[in-house]
């Protein structure tokens, strides 16, 4: 038995090389009993991904944990030949927030002795004939069936040029018009690396240097501290590397549309790093917000930094790559050709909501509130290919300010790294550039694969789009370089386990009004942060939470504690989870998470 403590001492994997058992359940019971702190919990849900990596069979246990503990716990169960190893892991839901990239390391990286990885360096790439590209629309049509995923735009890029796109499915599950290469949808975080693209022509003009402190450039940048605030340079606001924890429970439920842009800085200024910089991957949309306005107000300083940004982009960036799809203005973006946002719901239906919950990134989108479509991203995906030049042949920006992006400035996963807006991958031998996007009903990827000069652009317009873009990356792998056929698996176990979530959630809830009524719950509670909370009917007579603009239907979940949690099962607040209670004056309160924060309503 293998144990490794994280730094902050309140989270704990250990890993247990058992031997032969019956089953995976057997393993994991064997497994867990040699873990007293486990004692008492009982396992919630057992998935079970796709058993690739030398192992025959693979599960994952999610452990039910009273939600005050604030704690995480899972066994994951792998067994090659008749032997189990477990990895167990278990503590702070804060620790988990800032180690979490070292957590997937240590699980994607435990292999049985012998294993081989798969190895295409050097491997000239099959071409993309139309045969292989019918291949992976297929497979994608596939994942999109059993996902629940209405609709797809999609690019493939070879040799310099595009050499198929189009769209899969409908934009919007009411109708019947469909996806097709210039639908528009949000691409979320995916703006991050256009908008450090921005950065790296200023940085060609000699407007900014990446090591420079952002406060010689934007004197009243604030990150915490003075000492902190010195310490941050230009590539610090877009590497993920600061320690500076994901904050984005304020902008969604506080934030609004009109918010002004420079709503950014002073969220930073009240903000303090979790852990030293470079030490771990810590996600910070608000930080991404900064770097672009910086770059928005080096190239337009006279100008309103919402505005300036907006401006620099589309004549900066959008412009120069033909981009005429792509536009951070969601009246021009939501009307026409574009996809609506969807969800799967706890009735496994598909249903449509509004745009409310992705306004509230208006203010705050250099980190991702651009609309573009597969046609569009295809050419940003090109420049990065050619090392920025231009599908049309000019250079945009200098190979050297371009690849600076892709430094590795800290690790998030194994042979993984962040760069600035952007990561890099080593993985069958092979480098990957891509990056994701997520908003409400959004889920995004590009990929460019350096070494045969293939790209790929997926855009969904589904809650539950992400599960189907890694196995289509892994098959077209599997097409450019004749791999292990190993994408259906992985997209078959994606499949099964979303919706094995989404069941394990409907089967904790109790419907119906009556549960709602027996809580007593005040009419209204409020936060300084986040605003107020409040409750009403629906149309159907169902209990209706509101956070300050989101709103949708709620139901009680009954903790292993015998404490009451409220929890949205649609519209805007989907999945939100607020524990019910009282303070130490007997008011009651209603307390919201997410991993490194608490927030609590009072009632009043």
């Amino acid at each position: 038995m293998t144990k490794v403590v994280a730094p902050e001492g309140d989270f704990t994997v250990t890993v247990v090389d058992l031997g032969p058992a019956a089953d995976a359940a057997a393993a994991v019971s064997a497994a867990t009993a040699l873990v007293p702190s486990l004692a008492g919990l009982t396992i919630e849900e057992t998935v079970r991904p796709a058993a690739t990596d030398g192992w025959d069979e693979r599960t994952t246990s999610y452990f039910e944990v009273p939600p005050a503990q604030n704690r995480f716990a899972l066994a994951a169960a792998y067994r090659r030949g008749d032997r189990w190893v477990v990895l167990i892991a278990d503590g702070s839901q804060a620790t988990l927030g800032k180690r979490g990239a070292a957590l997937g390391t240590m699980s994607a990286s435990l292999r049985p002795a012998g294993f081989v990885k798969e190895d295409f360096s050097g491997k000239k790439a099959n071409p993309l004939t139309p045969e292989r590209i019918e291949a992976l629309k297929s497979f994608v049509r596939s994942g999109m069936d059993q996902l629940k995923v209405p609709g797809v735009g999609m690019a493939l890029i070879e040799g310099g040029k595009v050499v198929w796109e189009g769209g899969l499915g409908l934009r919007d599950p009411r109708g019947k018009a469909p996806v097709d290469a210039h639908t528009r949808f949000m691409i979320a975080s995916n703006t991050k690396g256009m908008a450090t693209l921005l950065l790296s022509t200023l940085a060609d003009e000699g407007k900014l240097q990446w090591d420079q402190p952002v406060t010689a450039l934007y004197p009243s940048f604030r990150l915490g501290s003075d000492a902190v605030t010195r310490s941050v340079l230009v590539k610090h606001l877009v590497c993920a590397c600061t320690g500076l924890p994901r904050k984005d429970v304020e902008w969604i439920i506080a934030g609004r549309a009109t918010t002004p842009a420079a709503d950014t800085f002073r969220q930073l200024a009240a903000t303090q790093p979790t852990s030293g910089f470079g030490e771990v991957f810590q996600y910070n949309n608000l930080m991404a917000s900064a770097a672009g306005y910086l770059g928005g107000h080096l190239a337009y300083p006279k100008l309103e930094l919402g505005a300036a940004f907006d401006r620099a982009m589309r004549e900066r960036i959008f412009a120069p790559l033909g981009m005429k799809d792509t536009t951070f203005d969601f009246a021009i973006a939501t009307k026409g050709n574009y996809a609506a946002p969807t969800q799967v719901g706890l009735d496994d239906q598909v249903e449509v909501f509004d745009q409310t919950f992705n306004s509230h990134v208006i203010p705050y989108r250099p980190a991702g509130g651009a609309w573009s479509s597969a046609h569009d991203v295809a050419q940003y995906v090109m420049l990065e290919l050619n090392k920025g030049i231009t599908p049309s042949g000019k250079r945009l920006v200098s190979a050297e300010n371009l690849l600076a992006r892709r430094a590795h400035n800290v690790r998030d996963g194994e042979d993984s790294w962040y760069g600035m807006g952007l990561s890099t991958r080593r993985r069958y031998g092979l480098d990957f550039v891509y990056h994701g996007g997520s908003m409400a009903g959004y889920k995004s990827n590009w990929y460019a694969l350096p070494d045969s000069g293939v790209g790929l652009v997926l855009l969904t317009n589904s809650e539950d789009g992400n599960p189907l873009i890694e196995p289509a990356l892994r098959k077209l792998v599997e097409l450019l370089y004749d791999g292990r056929d190993e994408a259906a698996a992985r997209l078959a176990a994606a499949g099964r386990n979303v919706a094995s979530g989404r069941h394990t959630l409907r089967d904790k809830l109790t419907l119906g009004r009556a549960a709602f009524d027996a809580l007593g719950l005040a009419p209204r509670y409020r936060n300084a942060e986040l605003g107020d909370v409040s409750f009403s009917t629906g149309a159907k007579g169902e209990a209706m939470v509101t956070f300050g603009e989101l709103s949708g239907p709620v139901a009680v979940q009954r903790n292993p504690d015998g404490t009451a949690s409220l929890v949205g099962t649609g519209g805007h607040v989907f999945g939100f989870d607020v524990l019910v209670g009282k303070d130490d004056q007997g008011k009651r309160t209603l307390t919201l998470r997410d991993p490194q924060h608490v927030y609590i309503y009072t009632e009043g």
